[in-house]
């Protein structure tokens, strides 16, 4: 909501009718050449909490913002059927009197702020309507979500998790029955990611609120969730109570969506039982078996590789922004680190850690307020970014970002082009038939879903062919399926890329990708290790807000040593079916 247009608040809600009720929806966005949802017919109760899963496209976004009236009232494209909130017809109302009755938290929610102070920005839609208890009503709201002591800063001096709670705080000042959350977890670390979903937990318990959230997280969804829509092909293909869901998990696979990996573990050992929903029951239901001892994994019993050759080195980096009285925000502080070729990195901590602050430095997009950055050698002080650009390349964390040209294809013909690559245009339809985007290549970017925009930046990078490969957060916002193509892609890498490094909160791609694990807090390297060694180091785990995959916290529950890194790897030291007789992607 931008508007500063006062807007009476609607009437009385139906207090009989059902949170969301859909009925015959169809609709297209306009110049599309196909619906993107299909006759959708839904029906959500009142103090339900649901989480819309689906694979990237299926629909699930378009299908939430109808419930807000983005859908048709800002994307007039062809509408059929019809949407009643709280027993209010969404065509019959506009955007800003439908903010009353429904709170959308945006998937970029950094975007949605909209006010200096975190004060301002809960109070904007209270103070924008007119409401005579606006003060009440922020005071209320910071406090129930617990940004209160934030009050006076500025929101772009918060972390992203901080950002978020005031995200939802903004939507909740106006006391809406329905509160919607695109992507809940995208871009936070896993403690902030749970404590986002706990806040949710308490508004739906305490106040009786309607919570949708789309999600791509399946143990977020066991763990939170009441219930379940499966989205495909732009409508529901089922719409259960968790546990029932769940127990469809070949059904969940085949859309995109991997169960939990304690409900995978329960499959391999326990077929016929109903599934667990979080690392505690399982663990209590698998508790007394026998542990076996360990296989060590043909790549733990291989002695490490001499150390390649330095890719980039960073001296005594010390870094920093100013903040809007002049005081410097050290980020980064005395930073001493190479990278080898043959490495994959992954650069976790907790936000604000300076991770993608790292990352910039290695571009030479910015210089160390002290110390030396080199790249190949080259003091990145000495020269233009532009001259490091055909040794590293940067994947940006927001994708939106990556897109200048039109159409895919040029965006990704850029850079060899630029360069006068002979081979710009088979090496651009390898690159795009690699990424699975061969049929969107002629799509303007900034149009794709977030999937497929991610997938389309990573394009991007793989036609630069960089010997340093930086990438922040290139899992975030994916459904499971395409963060393992993402990985699987990665993998693939290592022939032709020296050295490839991860900024992270994603733990799943931290264990089964990474070699290295870089931990950074405080402005330092707090370990330097790999993911076995992150993992169970419980007292760094907490201090930096990570937390393990389920199967390692699993794991280390049923006191298996050392932590496992996969479910498979579990199976084996349970005793358990092999992993790919239940399917297992780890």
């Amino acid at each position: 909501m931008t508007s500063t247009e006062a807007v009476p608040a609607p009437g009385p809600a139906d207090t009989s009718a059902p949170a969301v009720e859909v009925s015959g929806l169809t609709f297209r966005y306009p110049g599309a050449d196909h619906d993107t949802l299909r006759g959708v017919d839904l029906r959500i109760d009142r103090g339900d909490f649901v989480a819309v899963v689906g694979g990237n496209g299926s629909g699930k976004t378009t299908l939430c913002k109808a419930f807000n009236g983005l859908v048709p009232h800002y994307w007039s494209g062809t509408f059929r059927g019809r949407v009643r909130v709280l027993g209010r017809d969404t065509r019959e109302m506009s955007v800003a009197a439908l903010s009353h009755l429904v709170g959308y938290v945006y998937q970029d929610f950094g975007n949605q702020l909209v006010r200096p102070t975190v004060r301002d920005e809960v109070a904007f839609g209270p103070v924008n309507f007119g409401l005579p208890d606006h003060r009440e009503r922020t005071d209320e709201v910071m406090e129930l979500l617990g940004v209160a002591h934030l009050a006076d800063r500025f929101t772009w001096q918060l972390s992203g998790g901080q950002q978020h709670l005031v995200a939802l705080a903004s939507v909740m000042a106006l006391r809406p029955g329905v509160v919607v959350v695109d992507e809940p977890v995208a871009e936070l670390d896993p403690a902030r990611a749970n404590r986002i979903y706990e806040v949710l937990k308490d508004l739906n318990r305490r106040l009786g609120t309607t919570v949708v959230v789309i999600e791509h997280h399946a143990e977020y969804v066991a763990r939170h969730a009441r219930s379940v829509v499966l989205m495909a092909d732009g409508a529901p293909v089922w719409h259960l109570p968790t546990r029932a869901a769940l127990d469809r998990a070949e059904e969940l696979e085949r859309h995109g969506i991997p169960a939990p990996q304690v409900v995978r573990v329960a499959r391999g050992l326990e077929p016929a039982a109903p599934p667990p929903l979080t690392v505690a029951e399982a663990a209590d239901r698998l508790r007394g078996r026998e542990v076996l001892p360990a296989d060590r994994r043909a790549d733990r019993e291989t002695d490490p590789e001499p150390p390649g050759e330095a890719v980039a080195e960073l001296v005594g980096v010390r870094h920093g922004y100013r903040d809007v009285d002049g005081d410097l925000s050290v980020v980064l502080d005395g930073l001493d680190l190479t990278l080898r070729d043959g490495e994959r990195v992954a650069l976790v901590g907790g936000n604000g850690a300076g991770k993608s602050t790292l990352l910039r430095l290695l571009t030479g997009v910015k210089v160390p307020r002290e110390g030396t950055v080199r790249v190949g050698g080259t003091d990145t002080r000495t020269v233009r970014p532009n001259a490091l650009a055909d040794r590293v390349c940067h994947l940006y964390q927001r994708p939106e970002q990556m897109f200048l040209k039109d159409s895919v294809h040029e965006d990704v013909a850029m850079f060899p082009g630029g360069r006068g690559r002979a081979d710009t245009d088979s090496l651009v339809t390898a690159v795009l038939d690699r990424v699975g985007l061969s049929g969107l290549a002629g799509r303007d970017g900034r149009l794709l879903s977030g999937g497929q925009q991610r997938r389309a930046t990573l394009a991007i990078g793989l036609a630069t062919s960089p010997a340093l490969l930086l990438l922040d957060e290139p899992t975030s916002s994916l459904d499971t399926a395409s963060r393992d193509a993402v990985i699987a892609m990665l993998d693939a890498l290592a022939d032709t890329i020296r050295c490839t490094v991860v900024a992270t909160h994603d733990m799943h791609l931290v264990a089964e990708w990474a070699g290295r694990v870089l931990v950074l807090d405080g402005g330092r390297v707090a370990a330097d290790t790999d993911p076995a060694g992150l993992f169970a180091d419980t007292a760094l785990m907490e201090s930096v807000g990570l937390v393990a995959p389920e199967v390692t916290r699993l794991g280390t529950a049923l006191g298996v040593a050392p932590p496992p890194l996969s479910v498979p790897e579990l199976l084996t030291r349970l005793g358990g079916v092999p992993a790919e007789e239940v399917g297992e992607r780890a």
